[in-house]
Order: structure tokens, then C-alpha cells, then sequence
């Protein structure tokens, strides 16, 4: 019987460290701004794994202690983007850098008066703009089909 329990006791112990030991490689999520002495905003934006690997980053450009410019990568393959959706606040100044990996693409986004020039993969283009109203607005690939099959994402801007 004594056998029995130092068995159970043995195999929970080895569960527990293998367990917490795990926990060690896992990242946490970072927090959206990190601030310097002078309390003025950093940005500290990271690398996200979009699909299927590919890289999607936001970086947040700071001059004076006041943001400047939220800017994305938005990535188009056959028939998707990457980040599906963006979020940032009413007010925000917007750069959006639109690369085609794959296929022959656009980007639109109508309520903002914006779209990159349909073009054959590789391609890139960059649009600014201010989000001066709230809502989630649907951004899009014009050729052909493409948005109704699947090829579209969501802006979303908060008060």
C-alpha cells in the first residue's frame, strides 16, 4: 500500500514540474504602450503570426509624446488579408501599407476614399488617412469576385 502512494505521490510531483516547467517558454501578450520617465507613450508593438506564418506587424510612431501615425502591414494573397482586422480609435492618423504577395489585387476601403491600384503580385503601396468617424468599415479587393470570396477585412474605430 505504502508502494502505491509514493507512486501517486511521485507521478504528481513529475505532472507539477513538467506543468510549470512548460510555462517558462510561452509568451505573454504585450501591453499597448509602455511609458519613459517623461510619462510619454513608446510604442512596444509586436510581431503577430498572421496566417500560415506570415508576419503582421503594427508599429506606432511617437513624436513629442503624441502618437502621429498608427501604421499596419495588410498583406493580400489569393484570396485573403492579413490581419483580417485592424483596430484603432476616432482620430487616428492611419498608414496602411498594402503588399500583394500573391495573384492580382487591390485594396479599398470606401468610406475612408481609399484603394491601392489593382496590380500584379509582388506590389506595394501605401495609403494614409485620418479616422474621423467610428464604425467598423469593410475593407476589400475590387477584381473580379474576390470579395465575395472571401477577400475583405474589417477596420474597426472606437470613440
Amino acid at each position: 500500500m505504502k508502494k502505491i502512494y509514493w507512486v501517486i505521490v511521485l507521478i504528481i510531483v513529475l505532472g507539477l514540474l513538467f506543468f510549470l516547467g512548460g510555462k517558462k517558454n510561452k509568451l505573454e501578450a504585450p501591453a499597448p504602450y509602455e511609458y519613459v520617465e517623461d510619462g510619454a507613450p513608446i510604442s512596444n508593438a509586436q510581431p503577430v503570426l498572421g496566417e500560415e506564418g506570415e508576419g503582421v506587424k503594427e508599429a506606432i510612431v511617437v513624436l513629442d509624446g503624441e502618437v502621429a501615425v498608427k501604421e499596419f502591414t495588410i498583406t493580400a494573397k489569393n484570396f485573403s488579408f492579413t490581419p483580417a482586422t485592424i483596430a484603432v480609435k476616432k482620430g487616428d492618423r492611419i498608414k496602411i501599407t498594402f503588399k500583394n504577395t500573391q495573384g492580382f489585387h487591390d485594396f479599398v476601403i470606401d468610406e475612408f476614399g481609399k484603394a491601392a491600384k489593382q496590380a500584379q503580385a509582388p506590389a506595394e503601396e501605401v495609403l494614409e488617412f485620418t479616422a474621423d468617424k467610428t464604425g467598423s468599415f469593410e475593407y476589400y479587393c475590387s477584381v473580379g469576385t474576390h470579395r465575395a470570396m472571401g477577400m475583405k477585412g474589417l477596420l474597426v474605430v472606437s470613440e
